[in-house]
């Protein structure tokens, strides 16, 4: 037997769902910071930025680039972060998001990748930046490995995204 209407509950669990399952994927890619991975050259990818990207470039109507700023406080401190840089630049990614968004008139999957891979590069060196400023004094030749890393690993981000908003989007 189908249902023709949901009930009560299920129309709660579903709003909850449409509503909170993209930044809770986003802050359960900023709790993988946590995992205990050691490595002598900077490889793991920023899942955090990743997830927030993907959500991003597969629904651009769902989030603001005022978002940006409370996750990007969260990652900052749980990360360690000098407070402000996830801020900054995850907000500064999604403002120029809405200008790509405004100038691009369709978009496909490798467009999104290539957007992706443009923002990863644009986010590591401007981590890079900050951490010069802060006084390190890491060549960004060491940084290529993770760039690479990133934009290869970009399209299972996205599709795993993809899988969450399919499930958050169900009935």
């Amino acid at each position: 037997m189908s249902r023709i209407a949901l009930t009560s509950g299920d129309v709660r669990r579903k709003d909850l769902r449409r509503r909170y399952v993209p930044i809770g994927s986003v802050i359960a890619a900023c709790l993988l910071n946590l995992a205990p991975i050691v490595v002598s050259t900077p490889v793991v990818p920023d899942f955090a930025f990743m997830v927030l990207l993907a959500w991003r470039l597969l629904r651009p109507e769902m989030w603001s680039a005022t978002t940006a700023i409370p996750l990007g406080l969260f990652n900052d401190l749980l990360v360690g972060h000098p407070i402000g840089q996830s801020v900054a630049l995850w907000t500064t990614a999604f403002l120029l998001m809405d200008v790509i968004d405004s100038r691009v008139v369709w978009r496909d999957y490798w467009m999104d990748w290539l957007f992706a891979s443009f923002f990863i590069l644009a986010y590591t060196y401007g981590d890079w930046v900050i951490g010069r400023w802060m006084g390190s004094s890491a060549d960004f030749g060491v940084l290529w490995p993770l760039i690479g890393a990133s934009v290869l690993v970009y399209p299972v981000i996205a599709r795993i995204v993809l899988v969450l908003d399919r499930w958050r989007l169900t009935r």
